[in-house]
């Protein structure tokens, strides 16, 4: 009796009939509105969505014969048509998934475009029905998606707005099939001219990289050819990207486990970098974070390594000296913009350049995007690049290339950089212990570049460093040290060299190497001569021997004294690097030359060999004679002869010609000989021994040498400057030091 009311007007037969064309053709037909949406009700509820299965099929075939019988007009009752049927796409039983699925097609099919304001809630039946696992409903769902698909290339109402939010939340589904029927709606969306996802990309760029790491081979490769049409689009038309709201889900992917998806991530950066320009700077510490790693990768990851280089060099063009000018922050992405530095380094997995290419890659800001409207983060690159020099496990060219980056940083932005000096000081001392003499190489440049910046003279007096770090304290004199004096005065060790292109952290890096070799022995051993020869080409090598000769002057550890300076009286005599400081002190013609003989031949008494081959050098034969004369009073030891050995050794190498060749001149130069036999004398009769015997054999005419009352007045030397040299407080000077070397070593051995 209710079903009778329920169905009224409508009689028995006529429910029966419902399923037929005609019956809603005549409502058509009469334009009955009412009566049609009275049919469509009693299919939908009482059919459609009853309880049992037959009236549900009945109902959806229903549904299907009525859209056709209204044709054209069906889109005036289309919500009533679509939402039962989407409702049976839940239907516990796949045959009725498939009758749903059939009649909606037959719906679409009819409707055309009327179907567009209702595609959100199509294409969420059609995304579930993907991957349904009955094989006839993917196949009747397939058919149904094609259909639609045509429907939207074919027009031009599509509603790619509200679509959006509903692709964004779908991209992110783990079923392959899913995942497949969303990016096949991408495909078809990109190929549409009047539709321009390319504006949305930022909302589902991270979903197509997440999909392009899926297992499967045909859905990644879908997802490549998306991905690569959208870059398409974005080299076209860059003044329309939004590059910075896609920055952070680049650098993301960057450090992805997956190779596609960090190579594809990777590509993508470089384009980003060539194509935006500066508009990518505010994001460079995240970049760094993704980038350097990669820097390190060996020929199984050869494509990332590559793409990754043209990014960091892309990355460093982008930095110029305008970024030094202003602290200006207004223009920097916000907190939530820029992904933490730990969340992305979190995210991180573990050069092939030339600084040089940096000029071949084009890097320019869009039109939309000028150059003034970002700035450098340059405490996120700090700290980044501080990082990785840290960290043991960090890969050799990705070392390599932090020290490039802090170089190219001091080069550019200077001035701010300094303000991070004292915070990166310690880390780059301690990288010279590196394993790579390439790291050693590039390390030195930058604490060269540290100590000869006019930047590092008025901020290291004038400016607070960052983040609270405490300043490089400079040791004051030591009690109980001997002082000495050259010329004017002895430099406090609180001073630095008096020349322009050196600043205060000079000495402060020069006092805080040789700590390093005082404490690490095999640094010494091993690269010591190394480091100092590159410093020599780095900076001034007047320098780089006067500061360290004043700091070994108040040595209180006296066998690493006499240790280093050995190193250093090598170095001085025998590396093409010293060429022209040797030049300098072989005449002493000039006042520097002079005071510069003068302060290292105090710290030289700390090794005695060292300072009687000083003279040698100099041409001081007289002093040279006096203070072997001395040897007599020293503690011979075994070390002592190996010098006295490596001394004779060196006679006879080419930078010694000139000595060899003035001993044919013997009336002028009897104190050489004299100071030569003394040192044959000193010589057990070794190898040494028949070396230099043999050689002043060669001396022509020896009874020529005369004692010292016959000998005549030397003649006048052009080394008038020589003269301001109080040789007798050097004498007494080097007496001073080794009676402190033999109190000590008596010490030691006591204890």
């Amino acid at each position: 009796m209710n079903a009778e009311r329920d169905l009224s007007p409508l009689t028995p037969n006529i429910v029966r009939a419902l399923n037929d064309k005609m019956l809603v053709r005549e409502f058509v037909a009469q334009n009955n509105t009412a009566q049609i949406k009275h049919v469509i009700q009693i299919l939908s509820q009482e059919f459609a969505l009853s309880q049992h299965p037959h009236s549900r099929k009945g109902g959806l075939i229903g549904l299907a014969a009525c859209s056709i019988a209204l044709g054209k007009d069906s889109g005036q009752y289309l919500r009533e048509l679509i939402e039962p049927v989407l409702t049976c796409f839940n239907d516990a039983d796949s045959r009725l998934r498939y009758y749903a699925c059939e009649a909606l097609y037959n719906i679409v099919k009819v409707a055309r475009g009327s179907v567009l304001p209702h595609f959100n809630v199509l294409f969420d039946g059609l995304s579930k029905l993907a991957a349904d696992p009955d094989p006839n409903v993917k196949s009747g769902s397939e058919l149904l998606d094609r259909l639609l698909k045509d429907i939207v290339t074919e027009s031009s109402k599509f509603d790619l707005v509200s679509f959006v939010p509903l692709l964004r939340e779908r991209i992110y589904s783990n079923n392959q099939y899913a995942r497949q029927f969303i990016i096949s709606w991408i495909l078809v969306l990109e190929n549409v001219p009047d539709i321009i996802l390319l504006e949305y990309l930022p909302e589902i760029l991270d979903g197509l990289f997440q999909i392009l790491g899926d297992n499967s081979k045909e859905i990644r490769k879908m997802c490549e050819v998306s991905l690569g049409e959208f870059l398409k689009e974005i080299k076209k038309m860059p003044d329309s990207v939004k590059f910075a709201e896609m920055a952070n889900i680049l650098v993301i992917h960057c450090q992805s486990s997956d190779d596609l998806i960090q190579l594809t991530a990777m590509s993508w950066m470089r384009e980003f970098l060539q194509l935006a320009g500066r508009v990518m700077l505010p994001y460079s510490s995240g970049i760094l974070t993704a980038v350097l790693p990669c820097l390190s990768y060996d020929d199984r990851k050869k494509s990332i390594k590559e793409v990754a280089n043209v990014c960091n060099l892309s990355l460093m063009k982008l930095v110029t000296p305008e970024d030094d000018e202003s602290d200006d922050t207004s223009h920097l992405p916000s907190q939530e913009e820029l992904p933490s530095y730990q969340e992305s380094v979190d995210r991180g997995t573990p050069d092939t350049d030339n600084d040089s290419s940096l000029d071949n890659i084009s890097v320019f800001a869009p039109r939309s995007s000028p150059a003034t409207a970002v700035t450098l983060n340059l405490d996120g690159i700090v700290q980044v690049l501080d990082r990785y020099l840290h960290e043991p496990s960090t890969g050799m060219m990705t070392r390599i290339c932090v020290l490039k980056w802090l170089y190219h940083l001091y080069i550019k932005t200077p001035r701010k950089m300094f303000r991070h000096t004292d915070l990166l000081f310690p880390i780059l001392l301690k990288t010279l212990s590196d394993e790579s003499d390439e790291v050693i190489l590039k390390d030195l440049e930058v604490l060269a570049e540290i100590a000869s910046s006019p930047a590092g003279q008025s901020n290291s007096a004038n400016e607070e460093p960052v983040g609270g770090q405490t300043k490089l304290q400079v040791p004051s004199p030591a009690r109980g040290v001997l002082p000495g004096s050259c010329g004017e005065g002895a430099r406090g060790l609180e001073s630095s060299p008096s020349t322009p292109t050196m600043n205060s952290y000079f000495h402060r890096f020069m006092v805080n190497l040789l700590k390093r070799f005082s404490s690490e022995r095999k640094l010494l051993e091993i690269r010591g001569a190394f480091i100092i020869r590159q410093l020599c080409l780095l900076l001034n090598a007047e320098n780089i021997f006067h500061s360290m000769a004043d700091i070994l002057l108040r040595e209180e550890d006296l066998k690493f004294a006499s240790t280093m300076v050995q190193n250093l009286n090598s170095i001085l005599l025998t590396s093409s690097e010293l060429f022209q400081l040797r030049s300098q002190l072989k005449d002493l013609q000039t006042p520097e030359s002079c005071n510069l003989f003068c302060c290292l031949y105090r710290s030289w008494c700390h090794s005695p060999v060292a300072t009687v081959s000083l003279c040698f050098l100099t041409q001081n034969y007289r002093h040279a004679y006096h203070l072997i004369q001395k040897f007599g009073d020293l503690e011979v030891t075994v070390d002592f002869l190996t010098e006295v050995d490596k001394l004779v050794q060196l006679i006879e190498c080419p930078i010694f010609t000139y000595l060899r060749l003035q001993l044919l001149d013997v009336e002028n130069h009897p104190y050489l000989i004299r100071a030569l036999y003394g040192l044959l004398m000193l010589l057990p009769q070794s190898s040494a021994f028949q070396l230099l015997s043999h050689r002043l054999q060669c001396v022509p005419n020896p009874q020529l040498m005369r004692s010292g009352h016959d000998e005549p007045p030397p003649p006048s030397s052009p080394k008038s400057e020589s003269e301001i040299i109080d040789y007798e407080e050097l004498l007494q000077h080097f007496e001073k030091v080794q009676n402190k070397h033999l109190e000590v070593r008596h010490q030691r051995a006591g204890t």
